[in-house]
């Protein structure tokens, strides 16, 4: 039985969790025993959690102690009470973990720590943290969380939510890997994340790879425009209201963070929120309590937030919109997207992905995007981002008839990028292929379209000499003329003149 005031860790109306004990191992290094005894005074009345405590004074009992530790105890979660200024030891305590108890999440107890020092822990692999003072209500629910996922995910499993989580965000610049990289990391965590980034960079889809990659993925994912909802609105619809609380409210409703219950909350447009809202949100984040519109009482949600904004918050905190504690709570996780302009050699790349998502989608004739199309993409300053060029595609591939789709099916609005605007990269992209096209039609001009002595007189063999003319939309002058002649456009296969 359970004594009077003790919590229960599982709950058992909830499908997939069970009331057998969970075992937590935890480790305390240098300075951080007092924090130890925090955690097992905060555990102690949870009737079904067995907490195992073991300090490491030293890097060398952390070297020397802990991988006996991790193969003789049997748990299901491995708790470090790292004390301010502990990252280098906590370095030498995550490469015994890897090495002995890789597929064991590691949950990080922390009495204050900058945003800096908490991504250094993402990095070394921590999968979530917890700050004091030390709270049951914040510490159960991370505890389920993570033993429930490690219980139920191998490697492979895990694998497959990676793959999947990420498949549609598209791109090998630098920049954006580098940046997409840091999903996983983000995902593992249950901290605050703020992403920033202009219209159409993919913000939700992001926020959407971070959730379905997470502990939480089970649970709902629950996006919110907050710019498209009325200000005096806004706060009803995140936190719901009881019947009276205002005119017209015959019954009680439940808001938004109600329905994300276990999940994620995305805050789309997060600079829309009035600054009354802002104070609420706040006051949510600290302690994920909540008051409903016309409530005498607080609710209390479990609930992972996601914020984003294509705004400059900055200039808003100076200028006092927003308020500047909200926005620090926010971005203890920032994650910033690059423009497309910031990344031009993934362009072509978009452009082919979506020729084929929608080629599939719509049954279309068109499979191909030409040469002539993609320089005419490469040499716009797209302001609407990948969304953008998204539609543009599937604008493109819906009114063309053609088997390939060419620069005159590529409708764009204003004028092109200047020279200036362009990165080195996409400027020397343009140029190479200039002089490509131009050297290979002189050449079939020269040899009267006769690809065989074209390829021989550019040292090429005669497959890379056609895959150079694919690769620009260039066809034999020979063949030209004759398929204007009978009033056709010339349409090759992959295995043409192969």
């Amino acid at each position: 039985m359970m004594m009077s005031g003790e919590k229960e860790f599982s709950n058992a109306g909830e499908a997939g969790t069970a009331r057998d004990s969970v075992k937590i191992l935890a480790v305390c290094l240098a300075e951080a025993h007092a924090l130890g005894g925090q955690l097992e005074a905060a555990l102690r009345p949870v009737a079904n959690v067995e907490l195992a405590r073991e300090n490491l004074p030293d890097n060398n009992s952390i070297s020397s102690k802990l991988p006996a530790l991790l193969s003789k105890l049997r748990f299901n979660l491995l708790l470090a009470c790292v004390p301010p200024g502990g990252i280098g030891s906590s370095e030498i305590l995550f490469e015994v973990i890897r090495k002995h108890n890789r597929d064991r999440s590691t949950l990080v107890i922390l009495e204050a720590a900058t945003p800096d020092e908490l991504h250094r822990l993402i990095e070394l692999g921590a999968a979530d943290f917890c700050l004091a003072p030390l709270r049951i209500e914040d510490l159960l629910p991370r505890i389920r969380r993570w033993a429930m996922a490690d219980a139920g995910a191998g490697a492979v499993a895990k694998q497959l939510e990676t793959s999947l989580g990420l498949q549609q965000l598209v791109g090998r610049s630098d920049s954006f890997v580098e940046t997409i990289n840091k999903i996983p990391k983000l995902a593992r965590c249950d901290a605050s994340v703020f992403i920033t980034g202009e219209t159409g960079t993919g913000k939700e889809m992001c926020a959407r790879a971070i959730h379905q990659l997470g502990p939480r993925a089970g649970r709902p994912f629950v996006p919110v425009n907050c710019g498209a909802i009325p200000l005096e609105l806004v706060e009803n619809e995140l936190f719901g209201h009881h019947a009276g609380a205002f005119t017209g409210a015959s019954s009680n409703v439940r808001g938004l963070v109600h329905d994300a219950e276990g999940g994620t909350i995305f805050l789309d447009e997060i600079d829309s929120l009035p600054l009354q809202t802002q104070v609420k949100l706040l006051r949510f984040l600290h302690d994920q309590e909540y008051r409903p519109l016309g409530a005498r009482k607080t609710c209390q949600a479990d609930v992972r937030v996601i914020a984003a904004s294509n705004a400059d918050l900055d200039g808003a905190v100076r200028s006092g919109r927003f308020r500047a504690d909200l926005f620090y709570r926010l971005s203890i996780l920032p994650l910033k997207l690059p423009a497309l302009r910031e990344r031009v050699e993934d362009i072509p790349l978009l452009a082919r992905h979506f020729v084929a998502k929608y080629a599939r989608e719509f049954s279309t004739k068109a499979r191909e995007i030409s040469r002539a199309a993609l320089d005419k993409l490469l040499n716009y300053k797209w302001p609407g981002n990948v969304r953008e060029l998204e539609n543009i595609i599937e604008r493109a591939l819906v009114l063309t008839d053609h088997p390939m789709i060419t620069g005159e099916d590529i409708c764009l609005p204003g004028n092109p990028v200047s020279a200036r605007e362009m990165s080195f990269k996409a400027l020397k992209a343009l140029a190479v292929a200039e002089f490509e096209t131009t050297y290979v039609r002189q050449l079939l001009a020269a040899h009267n379209g006769n690809i065989s002595k074209a390829s021989r007189a550019a040292k090429k063999n005669r497959r890379a000499f056609w895959q150079l003319m694919r690769k620009h939309d260039i066809v034999p002058p020979t063949a030209m003329a004759w398929h204007e002649r009978v009033g056709q456009k010339p349409a090759y296969s992959r295995t043409d003149l192969s």
